[in-house]
């Protein structure tokens, strides 16, 4: 057998072990954070749910703040491969808008309020190295439907003169809102009729403005016709003007 072949199987040996001991150690990570915050909870704590020593978890995150850090950029690219694989399937920004309003208050309302709050709290630290990450993981997580935007814009699906920033902006920050309110007061709201309420009250005021007017009068039209069919006097070959002629 060849030398190097003597001497690559350990490693890989090795580096497959501690492949699996980071995954275990960034899962305990994610009950503890989710459980604690980040300021309360402690790598002595994830230690000893894992059954190492603290040391252990140094060897793979040089602190605290690394290992959350690993954490949450673990939740985003869950979330971001979800919306970068379904959002573009999706026809007409409608669809997509109320995909991203379910989608976003699922993922951060479906595992508890522990791991909404340290998303959520930790995008607002005052650390500017690790503000600046969390930063780029949003604009990640918000490109798919930026791009929804534009091209609705283009296609005359969105109301123009309104920077697609401050659309991003008004839509996620209108969840943000939902979100820490359940952080604080712990009660979960039914996210399906919370997503169709909000996608209705977003899409209202994302829709153009003559849109909108073109809309209502069809549907008066449509209206008018009705009434119209029902007023009409019924011709000689229908039933009703049949029965008319009988009883008369």
């Amino acid at each position: 057998m060849p030398q190097d072949a003597i001497t690559k199987a350990p490693r890989a040996a090795r580096s497959e072990k501690s492949g699996r001991r980071i995954e275990s150690l960034l899962a305990v990570a994610r009950e503890v954070f989710a459980e604690k915050g980040f300021e309360r909870a402690t790598t002595l704590e994830i230690a000893q749910r894992l059954g190492v020593s603290e040391a252990t978890v140094f060897t793979y995150f040089g602190s605290k703040r690394a290992l959350c850090l690993e954490v949450i950029r673990r939740w985003y690219d869950q979330i971001c491969g979800e919306v970068e694989r379904e959002l573009p399937q999706l026809n007409g920004l409608r669809a997509q808008l109320a995909f991203v309003v379910r989608k976003h208050l699922v993922n951060l309302m479906g595992e508890g309020a522990g791991i909404c709050a340290l998303v959520l709290s930790e995008g607002r630290t005052a650390d500017a190295a690790f503000g600046g990450v969390i930063a780029d993981l949003k604009r990640r997580y918000t490109a798919p439907f930026m791009h929804a935007l534009a091209a609705a814009r283009e296609a005359g699906e969105l109301r123009d003169g309104v920077p697609l920033r401050l659309v991003r902006d008004m839509v996620f920050g209108s969840m943000e809102h939902v979100l820490w309110d359940y952080v604080v007061s712990g009660k979960k709201p039914d996210i399906e009729q919370t997503a169709s309420q909000l996608t209705d009250l977003l899409w209202s005021a994302l829709v153009p403005a003559d849109a909108s007017l073109h809309a209502l009068s069809q549907f008066r039209a449509e209206v008018g016709h009705a009434l119209r069919r029902l007023d009409a006097p019924s011709s000689p070959s229908s039933p009703s003007s049949k029965s008319r002629k009988t009883s008369s």
